[in-house]
């Protein structure tokens, strides 16, 4: 694991000034990242319902469920200052990424529900978002999100446009083919594409160390002379840092850049997951460097903000998670009718 250690407050300050952020931002970050935990949180909560023996088909929610908890800084930190126009190319696990872009939280929660007033009309579900206004998608295709983003990219330059493109995904889906065929092109053509690898140490149950011939994703981006970073995933300062300065690059027609964070997911890789392949002490471990946690300390540090201003963020965060989820739940589920419509045309 390569995770920062904790600096102190003299070098907190300055991490934070040549990151070009201020305590406002840091504040807003915060509150998203409470967002998104909240609503993965409370979504799980009712996923479970009526799911007693575990049965996927039952429930309120039905299928499969995949939830970053714990991964957050990744997503704040990637899209903070991300525009509308931009694209952003999600995985199967979507919430964070589709939350951190600005995608409406009760048309999000509906469609999640499988409800009429969901992002597709409930006809996508969670692992196929799409929310046209904020440029966002999503596959639960392994490993599409990388062509899929360098489409976007390739767009945006031929138009002129100064827009970037991101893909992300996990350390499993950059062992496809289509992460090396990405970068190829993205770097040939110098497409303004950002990838952001989220390593969270599995490929569902795998161990990425049983199954990489390098130690990390980014080194092997340098071979296609891909600008690559390795950058603290659990550290939304970190994260945003890093990001900031390839969309830059990219806005300005230099290419791609290739990041890899590392992170760590407090749940299993699915709802129902026996999470086998791991202790509750690497759990615990990694629980230490909880990134709400960690900003919420340095908040206080710096004192940037007191524990009433967090507090009422945090209540802030979970009025307008319930508020989603209530919506969600009280829309009707579409028309039979509606079965193939906007399908084929």
């Amino acid at each position: 694991m390569i995770i920062k250690p904790e600096p102190s407050p003299k070098d907190l300050s300055f991490f934070i000034e040549n990151a070009g952020l201020k305590p406002s931002d840091l504040l807003n970050m915060y509150k998203k990242m409470v967002t998104i935990r909240y609503f993965e949180e409370s979504i799980k909560k009712v996923y479970h319902e009526g799911k007693n023996p575990f049965n996927m088909a039952a429930g309120i929610i039905r299928g499969e469920m995949h939830l970053s908890i714990g991964q957050e800084a990744v997503a704040v930190g990637s899209l903070y200052n991300a525009r509308d126009e931009d694209a952003v190319i999600s995985t199967h696990r979507p919430h964070h990424h589709a939350i951190a872009k600005g995608v409406d939280l009760k048309a999000l929660a509906a469609e999640i529900f499988g409800k009429a007033t969901g992002l597709c009309k409930g006809k996508g579900g969670h692992m196929h978002l799409f929310d046209r206004t904020k440029n966002f998608a999503c596959s639960g295709i392994v490993g599409a999100s990388f062509p899929q983003a360098a489409g976007a990219a390739f767009a945006f330059k031929y138009l002129g446009k100064d827009n970037v493109a991101f893909a992300f995904a996990g350390e499993g889906a950059a062992n496809h083919g289509t992460f090396a065929e990405t970068l190829n092109i993205a770097s040939a053509w110098e497409l303004p594409l950002i990838i952001i690898i989220e390593d969270n140490k599995y490929a569902d149950s795998t161990p990425k160390s049983l199954v990489m011939s390098t130690t990390f994703h980014y080194q092997r981006g340098l071979a296609y002379n891909v600008p690559s970073y390795l950058v603290d995933g659990m550290d939304v300062i970190d994260v945003y840092s890093v990001v900031k300065k390839a969309a830059e690059r990219a806005r300005k027609g230099f290419g791609p850049t290739l990041i890899e964070a590392l992170t760590y997911r407090y749940v299993g890789h699915f709802e129902g997951d026996g999470e086998e392949y791991r202790t509750k002490e690497e759990v615990e471990f990694w629980s230490a460097v909880d990134p709400i946690r960690r900003l919420e300390n340095r908040l206080l540090k710096l004192n940037y903000a007191d524990n009433d201003i967090l507090a009422k963020l945090r209540e802030e965060a979970r009025r307008e998670v319930q508020e989603a989820i209530n919506f969600a739940m009280n829309s009707p589920y579409p028309d039979p009718s509606e079965a193939f419509r906007g399908v084929f045309a």
